[in-house]
């Protein structure tokens, strides 16, 4: 870079003053004193001001008539000027740094530069006031010396942070820069560039958790530790360690202050290593032989996508741009019904100044591996696809508000095999009912709104569930699916306090027996409400031991009690009980940088007849019981690279709960603690 032009533009550009491209109106202040003159010569000489006419003997007037303020002895006027402007080369007595308004009518010099490959800027001429283009503005504070770049510190200007472009590495760029002293370029020759807009990204993240929990534990019938432990279920504590790392890069192409990228090629390969520890055998694994302990690591890939950006449709960067590739994928406002890293193919953009925005495309599921959760590309994608379509439009049907039409449609076509996951269970299907495979398609249609009216901040979804599923596994015939689902959660914020109300509504299955099934299930949620994993139930898998073996009550992260083997191998199941929800909550911002949170929730089934018929059992309450939870969070840098969250929760179960789960130890509540500390660059 090579800015020719003189220091003081420099400075003023940078503090934001105003160039001297054009004199100011002359008006001269001098201390508490200011006066407005007429075009005249003006002499100023220590703290008087004093103006004489052109012709030397009219003496000067104040702005309201009354006579200036008198030479002091010993000064002498300037002999005056015969064009009515002042000399330039008059010797000013101005205090160092004062310029005397009006004595420069002179422009800056030409601004030049050789950054190879940029536009040229426009004249100085042609800015009427203070603007000045610069070229490499990136690497501008750094060339002034105020900066150096560290590869390692993520909160200031850095390359890999994708704050500068990389540049050519050709010896002429290489010279050039060696010869003006400018930082050296980072593009790997082997990369083949052929242009300066391309941006590198990396970003690492720790994420360690420690889980102390209880949960339900069935007891295993083939061989017990303790005499006595003959129930269904035994004890009830256990203990899970996980540490994931997330590593990533990113490559960009083009200037993306306003204009989306041109490509972007992105990966991310998370590995994981995780500890599990229970009170009775056969809950980790399928062999009543195996440890009550387990050690287990997997990589996963959780990011390797292209982005391509097709064209913008409007001077205001409106947009088109497709990506294909394993991508996060959130298809509500909320995690609802969607949200996952997983194989797609997406077409997006935007139109009418961002106030549309819209999103088409398909889903391909990858498997994951059982015990981290992660991506499990060794394997097929399963036969389960996803056709999605969601439009956005901004302050509809108020100002403030988002609205957002989604339409979803899930093919899954898994009825001719048996799965089993890497502990040994059945996976697809689930062991209930017939034990038969089965195969669906549900279409999912739904509305969502976010953001606010007025002061009440406003979240809310709801969705259709309807389609046809092959086989109900109760009466070993095809069935229809009609369920729906609802989910709100307002908050008002009074100061430094938000207060929360949350209220979700699943439809359940009222006559399992019928060919018809009610019960709202989703294709992968991860929902964000009620307190999120800070809740007992939505953190905790409860295992439904009594109706079917390796199926869970609810999934982790999750809310729908869906009797699924899992949300992440297993197959959807609409023959379930349904769920309700309400619940308070309060986000304490004690300092910027530490949150207090609380919630308490109260849960039912909507509709326990599917329960009842597993079980055996004639009567089962709703009532699922009260989940109290609580949550610290502590940014240490006031943003996301460092966090710390400690969350401790409690479930007090209700009759339904208690009639499901009574254990022979007596544990009338279960809890579960959170430590999670994530560390990114």
């Amino acid at each position: 870079m090579s800015v020719a032009t003189p220091f003081l533009p420099i400075l003023a550009l940078m503090s934001g003053d105003a160039l001297p491209v054009e004199a100011p109106p002359l008006l001269i202040a001098d201390r508490a004193v200011a006066w407005r003159v007429a075009p005249a010569s003006v002499a100023v000489t220590g703290d008087v001001t004093q103006e004489t006419a052109a012709s030397g003997d009219a003496a000067a007037q104040s702005a309201d008539g009354a006579p200036a303020p008198p030479v002091a002895q010993g000064d002498e006027p300037p002999p005056p000027a015969t064009d009515g402007v002042p000399d330039l080369d008059a010797d000013d007595s101005l205090l160092p740094g004062r310029r005397r308004p009006g004595s420069e009518r002179r422009l800056p010099e030409r601004v030049e530069q050789d950054n190879i490959g940029a536009v040229r800027p426009p004249p100085p001429e042609a800015f009427p006031t203070d603007e000045f283009p610069l070229p490499d503005r990136w690497r501008l504070v750094e060339s002034l010396g105020l900066v150096r770049e560290h590869w390692w510190d993520p909160y200031n200007q850095n390359t890999y942070k994708g704050d500068r472009p990389l540049c050519l590495q050709n010896e002429e760029e290489r010279e050039r820069r060696r010869r003006e002293k400018l930082p050296k370029c980072r593009t790997p020759k082997f990369l083949g560039f052929k242009s300066d807009d391309w941006f590198l990204t990396l970003n690492a993240i720790s994420d360690t958790v420690v889980e102390p929990r209880s949960f339900p534990q069935p007891v295993n019938r083939q061989s017990v530790d303790d005499p006595g432990s003959n129930d269904v279920f035994g004890r009830a504590n256990s203990l899970v360690l996980s540490q994931t790392v997330i590593l990533g890069a990113a490559l960009t192409k083009g200037s993306t202050a306003y204009e989306p990228p041109k490509i972007e090629y992105r990966v991310a390969l998370a590995f994981n290593t995780n500890y599990a520890e229970v009170s009775e055998r056969r809950v980790l694994r399928v062999e009543p032989t195996y440890p009550k302990h387990r050690h287990d690591g997997f990589v996963g890939v959780q990011e390797f996508f292209f982005d391509y950006h097709i064209r913008n449709t409007s001077d205001r960067f409106d947009f088109d741009s497709i990506r294909v590739g394993i991508q996060p994928l959130q298809l509500d406002f909320r995690g609802f019904l969607f949200n996952d890293n997983n194989l797609a193919i997406r077409l997006f953009g935007t139109r009418d100044n961002n106030r549309f925005q819209y999103s088409v495309g398909a889903i391909w599921r990858f498997d994951k591996d059982t015990n981290s959760g992660l991506n499990d590309v060794y394997q097929r994608p399963r036969d389960d696809v996803v056709i999605f379509g969601n439009l956005f439009r901004q302050d509809f049907p108020v100002v403030g508000l988002t609205s957002q039409a989604i339409a979803a449609f899930n093919i899954n076509r898994e009825e001719d095999e048996i799965a089993i996951d890497d502990n040994g269970f059945p996976i697809r299907p689930s062991l209930l009912g017939d034990l038969r495979p089965y195969r669906y398609e549900v279409f999912y249609p739904g509305y969502a709104v976010d953001g606010r009216i007025g002061r009440i901040n406003l979240s809310a979804q709801i969705y259709g569930a309807f389609g046809e599923i092959s086989n109900n596994f109760f009466t070993s015939e095809p069935a229809d699916i009609r369920a729906y689902f609802a989910a709100a959660e307002a908050s008002y914020d009074h100061d430094w306090i938000r207060f929360r109300l949350s209220g979700v509504y699943a439809s359940g299955d009222k006559d399992p027996y019928d060919d018809t099934l009610g019960g709202f299930d989703a294709i992968f949620e991860n929902p964000i409400i009620a307190g999120a994993d800070t809740s007992y139930w939505i953190r905790q898998v409860i295992p439904f031991a009594g109706g079917g073996r390796a199926v869970g009550v609810n999934g982790r992260n999750g809310l729908l009690p869906s009797l699924r083997s899992s949300k992440e191998q297993g197959q959807s199941n609409f023959n379930n009980p349904g769920f309700m929800l309400v619940g308070a909550g309060t986000d304490f911002d004690i300092t910027p940088t530490f949150r207090l949170s609380t919630n308490v929730n109260h849960m039912w089934f909507e509709n326990t007849s599917s329960l009842q018929a597993l079980r055996n059992e004639g009567s089962i309450p709703k009532s699922i019981g009260w989940d109290l939870s609580a949550a610290a969070i502590w940014r240490p840098k006031g943003n996301q690279n460092i966090v710390f969250r400690l969350s401790g929760a409690v479930l007090e179960p209700s009759k339904g709960f208690a009639d499901l789960f009574t254990n022979n130890h007596g544990d009338d509540r279960y809890y579960s603690v959170l430590l999670n500390v994530i560390l990114a660059y």
